[in-house]
Order: C-alpha cells, then structure tokens, then sequence
C-alpha cells in the first residue's frame, strides 16, 4: 500500500544544488520541505552499492533522526566506455572540495585514454534513486535515468555536478546551458527531461497529491 506525503517533509541532502532542484519540484505539492544540513544533521556514510541503497541509508538515517518523513536521492554518471564509472561514486570522484571541474577533466582523460572520442563512443546516462522513509520503517521508492552523450570541452554553468559535459539524446545544448525550468521543470512548463525530473514523476504518482 503506497502511502502519501503531508505535511512537513526533510530533504535529505546537504548538496545545495540538489536541494534547490527537490524544492521546485515539490512545491506544486504544498509541501513544507527542510533539509538535513539545515537541521545540523550528520551524513551518513553511504555503505550501498547501487543508488537505489544509498538513497534508502540517507532517507532513513534522516527520517530516524528528525523524526518526520525524509526524501532522499541518490544520483549520478555512468559512463558506458567507462563500464559505468564513476556510477555511484559520482560524487566522490569531485573530491571533498566538490570539485567537479576536476572530476569532469579526469573522465575527459580517460575517455581519451580509451580512443572515445566520438559521439558514438561517448554515452552516458545519469541515474537518479529516491526514497522516502517515514519514522515508522514505511518505505517508498523509484528510479529513473536519461541517456545522453558526454561533450568536450563542458558547455555553460548552469546546474550543477557533470551538467555541463552531459548533452541528453535528442538535444544539441548540455544540462549546464539549459535552465532549470528547461532541465527538470515538470509539464506543462518544463519538458521532465532531467533523471530527477522523471524519477519525481514517479513518486508523485503514489505519494503526492496537487495543492
């Protein structure tokens, strides 16, 4: 039985990027929505090996430790010439200073490494997992992914993480030189096109209801 979300709702992420994505998304939905890092709580060491397990360790340590319902992602880049790399250790590969300029040059170096310099050679997905855990041990969950070919050098400084090296399928500009609307805004001002945007697709479907 899929239960809905009410009230008041925390976004578990300390990633400001991400936050502000969750936020516009849940808005329509009249949802009172505050984030781990604004409530000072801790991250919890991502022990999962896929991004559906992460996104449940940070929805349920969140939803334990602020003892109200908690929304988690986890997302990242996978690179097909890479065997999925860096997959679900996107983040990490930015280092602890989120250097993400950094982390885009080292795929650059070892696509080339490798002789991926086409565009058919050059795929890549993002993947993006959500969960929402309740204090109560309920669980919701789904997963969604869009497929693109990585671009060098990056294109424009929206967004944020590997944006600007990411050109979805069908699209001659990056994520980084689409606006947010654009990126993950949801019908009928935006297209959905995002991996988050079609993964919230999902869980609005069973757990929120319009204002």
């Amino acid at each position: 039985m899929h239960r809905r979300i009410t009230g008041k709702l925390v976004i578990a992420t300390h990633n400001p990027g991400k936050l502000a994505e969750m936020r516009e998304l849940l808005t329509p939905y009249g949802i009172e929505a505050m984030s781990a890092g604004e409530l000072g709580l801790d991250e919890p060491e991502e022990t999962g090996d896929t991004f559906q397990a992460n996104a449940r360790i940070k929805a349920i340590a969140a939803a334990n430790a602020a003892k109200l319902p908690a929304f988690a992602d986890d997302s990242g880049l996978a690179v097909d010439a890479l065997n999925g790399a860096p997959g679900i250790f996107s983040a990490r590969w930015a280092g602890s200073n989120k250097d993400f300029n950094a982390a885009m040059a080292q795929i650059e170096r070892l696509l080339q490494e490798r002789g991926a310099t086409t565009p058919g050679r050059r795929g890549a997905h993002f993947v993006s997992a959500l969960c929402v855990a309740w204090p109560d041990g309920h669980i919701e969950e789904v997963e969604a992914h869009v497929d693109g070919t990585l671009v060098w050098p990056p294109r424009g400084t929206a967004g944020f993480g590997y944006d600007p090296m990411f050109m979805p399928n069908g699209f001659d500009r990056s994520f980084g030189e689409m606006t947010s609307i654009e990126k993950h805004g949801l019908p009928p001002l935006g297209l959905g096109l995002s991996h988050r945007a079609r993964a919230f697709v999902k869980l609005a479907e069973v757990c929120l209801e319009p204002r």
